[in-house]
């Protein structure tokens, strides 16, 4: 699931009439960064939420022939659903399998490679995390690797133990399918509108949540305006290095690269590796 539902309020004026997820940077659109990413690793089954300028998104997926993939949108036009609400009301169009969800938002563009991150999930994970050590406000606090708690720096705010390794959190997830069905009795506890941190938190003392810390792993959030020249930058070289991936993943003598941000691609039984860890 790529989240594509919020308001890009960072981003105005630009957002008064586009959608952040149709941001175009370096020639393409966040969009495609992030379904490309996807299409890399195998995944061909993609679900959209939708909410700012809805219509838009469609329209564009459409006149790109869903690119080649199937690609479904969860409609949140009559609420903004946050990303647990949103994730919760996309619960029906996920297939029926075992097979963990990938969720990632639309903003944050990364050299993360992402079939060593599937490949690291275990069946008796409840959910695991990309995160880092960066400068940041918030953070999440793991134990031995295990979700805990979260902290502000800044105002000392904590919830539950905030005294664990503090990690930023990098806007892409891998859930179970049983952890997943938690979300209705949260919705049922909370509301229909929630962060997936908050749920997160709220289960963390019972639940298997694991930190992933990628190696050699580059990120941008492309939320704010001012970050837009360093973000396009950035965009142009995350686009050659899918452009030499994807090449390299065709060819015969592709082998799996230990760097995310290196051009080296999974080889094929990698690739089949992926497939059976999210179809």
């Amino acid at each position: 699931m790529i989240f594509c539902a919020g308001l890009g309020t960072r981003l105005k004026p630009i957002t008064d009439t586009l959608p952040k997820a149709l941001l175009p940077l370096a020639g393409k659109t966040l969009l495609e960064y992030q379904i490309d990413a996807l299409k890399m690793v195998g995944i061909t089954d993609i679900v959209i939420n939708l909410h700012h300028h809805a219509r838009k998104i469609v329209d564009f997926i459409r006149q790109n022939k869903s690119f080649g993939i199937s690609i479904r949108f969860s409609d949140e036009t009559d609420m903004l659903l946050n990303t647990g609400g949103g994730l919760r009301k996309a619960l029906p169009l996920f297939d029926s399998s075992d097979e963990p969800l990938l969720a990632l938002n639309v903003d944050i563009l990364s050299t993360i490679n992402i079939s060593d991150f599937i490949l690291s999930w275990r069946n008796d994970y409840d959910a695991m995390l990309v995160v880092s050590e960066r400068l940041t406000q918030r953070y999440l606090s793991f134990d031995n690797g295990r979700l805990c708690g979260w902290k502000n720096v800044e105002t000392g705010e904590t919830r539950g133990n905030g005294n664990g390794k503090l990690l930023a959190f990098s806007g892409m997830q891998l859930l179970s399918k049983t952890f997943l069905n938690q979300l209705q009795d949260f919705e049922s506890e909370k509301g229909s509108v929630f962060s997936l941190i908050d749920f997160y938190l709220a289960y963390c003392d019972k639940a298997n949540i694991r930190a992933y810390e990628p190696t050699d792993y580059r990120m941008m959030d492309v939320g704010k305006i001012d970050y837009l020249k360093q973000a396009e930058q950035f965009a142009k070289n995350l686009s050659f290095t899918q452009v030499q991936t994807a090449a390299l993943a065709s060819s015969p003598s592709s082998s799996v690269s230990s760097k995310p941000d290196s051009v080296a691609a999974p080889a094929s039984s990698t690739y089949s590796s992926v497939s059976s860890k999210l179809k």
